[in-house]
This record gives C-alpha cells, structure tokens and sequence, in this order.
C-alpha cells in the first residue's frame, strides 16, 4: 500500500460532458440496468430455455468471468485522479472499484434506487447490496466482502447489517465520497484527537538540515521497514515545527496528538489505527505523536499504536523514549550556535527600534530560546514600545526575553525578582570585590569566549560557577540577589535538599529539568543547602556512596556547561571534598559578621521613615546574631510596636530578641542586653 499517493480533484472533462467519475458511474449502473433486463426476461419467461440467476444468489457471481455477452460489456471510460489514487493506495480489485462506483452512484445519481430495485427484482431493496454487485458487476469475488479486504478493513464501504452480508444495504464511506469528488478533509471522527499543524514559514539552517534528515528517513526506508522516525529534544513547539517542514518535504501534510489520547482499549486502539492509517493515504499526511510522562499501561498502548504504523509516523519526545522499536532516523533538536542566534535575534528584531550589532550580542549571550520565542519577544517588544518612556528597545528586548525565559521555571524554584543593590550588602571588601568579580565573568563572557577566541581554546568548564560558604544568616541568598540585580537577572532558588532523591537515577532527572528549563538564559541559579549533596564521598563504600558521587559529578557538569552563573550554598565547606571544590571557579567566605559589622546592619535594616524612640545600633550589634536574624527581630520589634500604638523602641526589640533566640534554641546573655532598658 502506498503512503506518499497524491491526487488532483476529479475535474478533467470526459467524453459525453459529464466528468470521469460520473462517467465510470454510468457504467457501472449500466451494468447494473444490463441485469435488471435479464432479471425481467427470466420473471416474464419464467418456463424459457435460458435460465439465469437472479440477483439473490450469490452462486450466480462465481465462474461469471466478464458478466455476460458482448452486447452486455460497456467499454470502461478514463477513471478519475481521485478514483486511481483510491484504487492504487488501497489495492483494489476492478470488482471492489465497481463497488466503489456503484454505492458511490447511491448518493450521486437519483435514478440509482430505481434501478437497483428493479435489478432485484425487489422494490424494497431499492439501494446497492453485495448480491447486487455479484450479479451485475465484473470479475465479481466473494472475498471483496471479508472484514480483513480493503473495502471494509478500511471502512471504504460500510453494511447497515453485518448479520445479512448479501442483502444488507452497502453505503459508501462519507469520507471517502467527499475524496472521490475531490474535496478532502479530516475525517470527522479523528477531530479532537489529532490537530492540524501549519508548515513553518522558515528555518533556521540547523533545523532545516534536522527536517531533510526526517524526511530522508520516510523516503529512505525499505518496504519492510516501520516508516518511523523520532525527534528529541529542545521543546515541544521546535520538534513540531522540525516535523512539520519534514512532512512538507515529503508531500506530505502534518497532524499531531498526544500519546495520552492513545485509547488503552485493544478495540478502540484498533479502530484508531485504522481510520488513521486511511487518513494518511487520503490527504495524505504524516502523524506526529507527542510522547511525555506516561504509566505503564499508557505507554504499552502506545507501543501497540506505533507497532502497527504502515503510513509515516514521527515520535516526538523531550528525551528519547525507552523502546526496543527500530527507527529509520532519529534526530535531536540541534543547539543553534551563536552566529545562528545572532541571525535569528536579528532578523526577528529587524523593524523593532534601534538595536545596535553590541546590544543584539549581549541578547545572545544571555539568552539561548527557540526561534518561535525569539520571535514571540520581539512581538512583545513591537507592541510596548509606542507606549513605553522609560525603556528604550534594547531595554524592552532584554525584558521580554526574561519574560520567555521564566516560562518552565516557576515550577522547579523559587523566583525572586532581585530588589537589593551594592549598599544592601555589609562585607568586608575582599568578599565583595570577589563577587563583583564573578559579575565581570558573566557580563563579559560573550566578549572574552567568542570575540576573544577562549572559547575555541578552553572548550570545556566556560560556565561561571560559584560556592558561598557561610553559616545561615550571612548573607549568601543577599549577595546573589545583589548579584542578580546587578546582571539584570531573575535569582531562581533551588533547595537541593528537595532536588536530592534516595532513588537512584532521580537526583540526575531532577538536576536536569532545572538546567533544561535555566539553559533559555534570564536566570542566576541558586543551589541551596548543597551539604544535601555533597560531602567527603571520595572513599566508595557502597553503591549508595559511587552513586552520590555520580550525582555530584553531574551537578558540577551541568554547572560548567551553563551558560549562565550557578552558585551553590553550603553551611559546612569543611566538609566538601577538595576534589569537588577544584571545579568550582570562585569559592567566597561568608564570615559571621564582626560587632561593628552588625551595628552597620542595623542602622541598615531600620527604615529612615520608621517612628523609633533611643533606638541604638551599637547596643543592638551586642546580640551575637547574623544578618538574617537581625532582620527577623527588627521586623518583629516593629510589629510589636506597631501593635501597642507607639514608636519602636529598645524594649520591643529586646521582647522580639527572646524570640528569636527560642527559635535558634539560645538564651540571651546579660552582656548581650547590657544597657538596653
């Protein structure tokens, strides 16, 4: 069976003037008037010398070679296009064509009834049925009728009752009749379960070569091979545009569904099969299967639904699917290098603004998105600028882009939308001249990897990674948020302890979803509570201990390779592994913050509008507290002064200091809170 057929609509004129599908009804039905007469001759002799078998037998079909004398054969006029693709893709006999013609002349030709009941001899069975077509028509076979011939495997032509296979009444598939008069659609029953997709207007150059590789896989292919081939990888909207402009290549339409909708029941998957099979022949067209996270039961049918593909089939998937089924090609969504992205931002933003050649550099550097995005953005872009006064285009670019590049990662972190700058900060200057370092190393990548050439050189380890090592309260999570605002980033907070998972292989697929989802760029990743994951595991004891350090070693992988900056977070650098910090370019120590560090935290944390009444910093830096507890009592002092009606003042925060320290399991000192009241 064919599955690339393609057809014109029947509109070629035949002799007589009526077209060549009505003409090869004609013929048909003159068949069909050439019994009737003999069906009369035999009622109104019934005692003559020339017996012959009425319509109701079957019997009279077999040996009947060519249907009768040569007075009786009508010469076959030139079929329609659509005639001939529906012959030739589903193998059919000439008997099963003529009984093709003959339902389709029971919607077509109002004279049909008539003449079928008087070839019957029967004025109830005013319609087409098998018995009829034995009689009548050529080359008649008994087989044509059987549920595995192409006529009713693929619900060409249809019996009101199955149970009375001659006499039942034979329709003609509507589908199919729209076919035959050249108007081609979906078949109905498919709508909901399968969606057009539209050809991409272009391609970028990587992705066009993906697409030829897909649609050499369809055309390259043995007959005995399942014409599958699989996309992975990127996300769903480029496979499927991938898909689409491979199907095109191909002659081929597009339709896609998920492999959710893939019914479980062996009846309803079958019937699904096959009405999709034939779809594919008619349009024709190729079908992509969406495959995501599944159950067991849910892949086994979807096993079963691609185990009978006959007709090109694409599976698409974020990671290639565990299967032992044989693909004709297989293709990744390529990673589209910079000189790619560079055209592509260009291009996309080409009437948006003035955005000079450093500016569409500094996108690119930023943020790796699919070209649909890009283009999403720039759109984006074209609509706020007329209305924007505060941001010029390449603000608004670099806004919409961050805009693109949360999508996916709200779920996998916390997000914070970085408030705090330099000032915030209370460090000593060799700790902020180090993180205003690393902010260099990301700012100034694009300039130093690519225009510079480091990138050709070094190859590996380009990612900008960091390790901040301090007790909790010290400031690690404010300096990344310094950090991020600075870059004009998102800060996205993973807790490892949540990432990490006892069993095996699914610390790595969590690890990953969170870089997938940060590699579109817009984000500084903050790995919390990393002492969840690392440790000193250099000695093997176990295979517990050979894969934590397999899930480390992946971490630090990623790590490197991110294109934007990771920092992990540990309370206990002295327990890591030396091995593992060596791979880590910048390592900064949080110390626990000095007395008169303190005091400048409190001056800082008080707000200049906020009523306070002998409030002083210098006998507050006494309570021997970090940076994040110093906040939690200012605040709750607040709120307790707040509460009473008055201004804050030392004996509200001496009440919210003996709360905090319940909380950190402390008591307060009387050194601590000499002088205070």
């Amino acid at each position: 069976m064919g599955a690339h057929a393609t057809h014109e609509p029947a509109t070629a004129a035949a002799p007589g003037g009526g077209t060549p599908l009505t003409t090869e009804i004609h013929r048909v039905l003159t068949r069909v008037d050439t019994h009737a007469a003999r069906v009369a001759r035999d009622t109104a002799n019934p005692d003559g010398s020339r017996t012959e078998r009425g319509a109701g037998d079957p019997g009279a079909a077999h040996g009947a070679g060519t249907g009768g004398t040569g007075t009786d054969v009508v010469p076959a006029a030139p079929q329609s296009a659509a005639l001939d693709a529906l012959v030739g893709c589903f193998g059919l006999t000439p008997f099963e064509r003529d009984v093709v013609l003959l339902t389709a002349a029971d919607d077509l030709d109002p004279t049909t009834a008539a003449r079928c009941a008087a070839a019957a001899g029967d004025p109830q069975r005013a319609h087409p049925t098998f018995s009829l077509a034995l009689a009548a028509l050529d080359d008649p076979h008994w087989s044509a009728l059987t549920p595995v011939a192409p006529l009713r495997r693929w619900r060409i032509v249809e019996l009101d009752d199955p149970a009375r296979l001659t006499t039942s009444r034979l329709r003609l598939d509507e589908r199919v009749l729209h076919f035959l008069l050249g108007s081609p659609y979906l078949d109905a029953r498919l709508h909901g379960q399968l969606r057009r997709v539209p050809v991409p207007q272009t391609l970028t150059p990587s992705y066009d070569l993906a697409a030829s590789s897909l649609a050499e896989g369809w055309t390259a292919g043995t007959g005995s091979d399942a014409p599958l081939v699989q996309v992975t990888g990127g996300d769903q909207r480029s496979r499927t545009e991938i898909a689409a402009a491979a199907a095109a290549r191909s002659g081929l339409g597009l339709y896609s569904m998920s492999a959710e909708d893939v019914p479980s029941d062996p009846v309803e998957r079958d019937r699904l099969a096959r009405l999709w099979q034939r779809e594919a022949i008619l349009l024709p067209a190729a079908l992509l299967v969406e495959v995501g996270e599944l159950d067991r039961d849910q892949r086994a049918a979807t096993e079963a639904f691609l185990a009978g593909a006959a007709v090109p089939v694409v599976v698409s998937s974020e990671d290639p699917p565990r299967s032992e089924r044989s693909y004709r090609m297989r293709v990744t969504v390529p990673r589209l290098d910079d000189d790619e992205q560079l055209a592509l931002w260009g291009e996309a933003f080409e009437d948006v603004g003035d955005l000079d050649d450093g500016e569409l550099r500094s996108l690119v550097a930023q943020f790796q998105l699919p070209p649909h995005v890009v283009r999403s953005a720039a759109a984006a872009v074209r609509r706020l600028l007329p209305h924007e006064d505060e941001q010029d285009a390449a603000g608004l670019a670099w806004r919409a882009g961050l805009d693109e590049a949360r999508i996916g990662m709200d779920e996998l972190g916390r997000r914070i939308e970085p408030q705090a700058g330099w000032d915030d900060l209370v460090l000593h200057e060799r700790q902020t001249s180090v993180l205003r370092e690393i902010v260099a190393h990301v700012r100034q990548r694009a300039t130093v990897h690519h225009e510079w050439g480091f990138a050709a050189t070094l190859r590996r380890g380009l990612g900008v990674t960091a390790m901040f090592a301090g007790g909790s309260g010290t400031g690690k999570t404010l300096a990344a948020e310094v950090m991020a605002k600075e870059l004009g980033l998102d800060l996205f907070v993973v807790d490892l302890s949540q990432v990490v998972s006892k069993y095996i292989g699914e610390t790595e697929k969590n690890l990953r979803r969170v870089f997938d989802a940060a590699e579109r760029g817009g984000a500084l990743l903050l790995f919390d509570e990393a002492d969840a994951l690392f440790g000193k595991r250099s000695e093997v004891k176990d295979s517990h201990d050979r894969y934590a350090n397999l899930e480390v070693s992946y971490l630090l992988m990623r790590m490197e390779a991110y294109r934007g900056l990771a920092i992990l977070t540990t309370n206990m650098k002295q327990a890591l592994d030396t091995a593992f910090l060596r791979r880590i370019r910048f390592v900064v120590d949080f110390p626990f913050p000095a007395e008169h560090e303190r005091a400048e935290i409190w001056r800082r944390v008080l707000p200049p509008q906020a009523p306070v009444k002998d409030i002083d910093p210098g006998l507050l830096a006494q309570l021997t507290v970090a940076g994040g507890s110093i906040r939690n009592i200012a605040l709750s002092g607040a709120f307790l002064a707040a509460e009473e009606g008055g201004r804050l003042q030392m004996r509200h925060m001496l009440a919210a200091a003996r709360t905090e320290y319940l909380k950190l399991e402390r008591s307060l000192t009387p050194t601590e809170v000499r002088g205070w009241v």
